[in-house]
């Protein structure tokens, strides 16, 4: 079952794939983005996260959960978008993707942020 703050870390993992993605836009870094299922927010809402969230006692976690999946595979697009577009030496669309995915990023958080709250 999820503890509080469970949901907290989930977020974290997704902040941390964020920043070395920005990391890359930046020159700073050569990360390989990976798949909505291979990242640690993808393994564990792929795998265990469903399972998890049905056992916590708040009826609307599933719906959140739910909510979750396509927005994160979402981020993932964007984020190969923006890592080929870079590759290809177009730093506008470049930016302009990491910018959206910034913008993304938040939709995600607030959704961990709504789960963790019904803990």
């Amino acid at each position: 079952m999820a503890k509080k703050a469970f949901f907290i870390k989930r977020l974290n993992d997704h902040v941390q794939y964020l920043k070395k993605m920005d990391a890359v836009i930046k020159g700073e870094s050569d990360f390989q983005a990976t798949s909505h299922r291979d990242c640690k927010l993808g393994l564990w809402l792929y795998n265990e996260g469903a399972a998890e969230v049905a056992t916590m006692a708040n009826s609307k976690a599933k719906n959140v959960f739910d909510s979750l999946l396509e927005p994160h595979e979402r981020f993932h697009v964007l984020g190969y978008r923006a890592l080929e577009k870079k590759q290809a030496g177009d730093e506008t669309e470049a930016n302009a993707l990491i910018t959206e995915l910034h913008v993304l990023s938040t939709t995600l958080i607030n959704k961990l942020l709504e789960l963790d709250r019904m803990v």
